[in-house]
């Protein structure tokens, strides 16, 4: 098959995901749309939203529509790293025997990630970005394709742990989920209250996935979009050539390369859902609110003044 057939095959495919996922989830586009383009480019999601905007309902229905391997993992202040990766026990014939964990699946869901303390956090660094994972001295490879899809609840901040810097740039997109609009939240009430449930049909498989990402790697950008994007996280740090005097004045650190990378590959990405063979500027705007917020650290008059990582980040385009 052609690349060219490929894609127009990838634009049926997403077309039936959303429908599939509209089963179950009503409203929250944005938010599957992101999701979904991060599954297609290989990265990892964040999603932050109060309790009861059915993230959790979100990443169980989108793994069940792809058809892959699914574990939730609780995030609690005793979850040890080895709850998540897995130990070494002694057998009956006195052999170390490695038992895996929970993180030797497809898609994992980190449910309230910021509950648990920095060890344990750090547990997924090596997972999310290497693809395996070191017990004992010894490495094992995970599946493919291999997602980390974390919730965070932006309200209740006492006893917990904030994501360290480093921890968040491993995250492609931080998507907000917002709460529905009044005719959603009828739907979600008429459709959740009856003894219906939807029967969820899984669409693609590991193997289509892995070939789709591969396409999405090998559509070509055009240089002017590739200097755009990179102009645009450049703008973010302050104090630089590129700064405009919003980010001097209301961020401390900008964003690094890593953003660039996924802006490109989220704007390939977002080309191929909608058919395009190569991406423009439009696709990179279009993903890089939910790429750049979690990476730009606002400074305290920042705070002070109520200005938020949206109005920043349109100012810079």
């Amino acid at each position: 098959m052609s690349d060219v057939d490929a894609l127009k095959e990838l634009v049926v495919k997403h077309k039936a995901l959303k429908q599939e996922i509209g089963k179950v989830i009503i409203g929250q586009n944005e938010a599957v749309d992101h999701i979904l383009l991060s599954i297609l480019s290989g990265g990892h999601s964040l999603l932050i939203g109060v309790p009861g905007l059915a993230k959790t309902l979100i990443v169980h229905t989108i793994a069940k529509t792809l058809g892959l391997d699914f574990k939730r993992i609780q995030f609690t202040p005793d979850l040890m790293p080895s709850d998540i990766l897995g130990s070494e026990i002694l057998d009956e014939t006195s052999h170390f025997k490695f038992i895996k964990g929970p993180i030797f699946s497809n898609i994992i869901l980190a449910d309230e990630i910021n509950r648990t303390p920095p060890k344990t956090q750090a547990a997924l660094l090596e997972a999310m970005q290497e693809r395996t994972v070191t017990v004992a001295g010894h490495h094992y490879d995970l599946a493919k394709p291999f997602f980390v899809l974390a919730t965070q609840n932006p309200i209740e901040q006492e006893g917990t742990y904030p994501l360290p810097e480093a921890q968040l740039d491993r995250f492609m997109f931080s998507i907000n989920l917002e709460y529905p609009s009044f005719q959603e939240e009828v739907d979600v009430v008429k459709n959740t209250t009856n003894d219906v449930k939807p029967v969820i049909n899984a669409l693609l498989s590991a193997e289509e996935i892995n070939k789709y990402q591969h396409l999405v790697r090998r559509i070509p950008v055009p240089d002017n979009v590739i200097e755009y994007a990179v102009t645009l996280v450049s703008k973010t740090r302050p104090n630089t050539d590129n700064s405009p005097e919003i980010v001097n004045n209301y961020i401390d650190w900008g964003a690094g390369p890593r953003a660039s990378q996924n802006l490109i590959l989220g704007a390939k990405a977002n080309a191929a859902v909608h058919g395009k063979y190569s991406p423009d500027i439009e696709d990179v705007q279009a993903v890089a609110y939910s790429i750049l917020k979690h990476r730009i650290v606002k400074n305290y008059k920042a705070e002070a003044e109520g200005i938020t990582e949206k109005q920043i980040i349109e100012a810079l385009f």
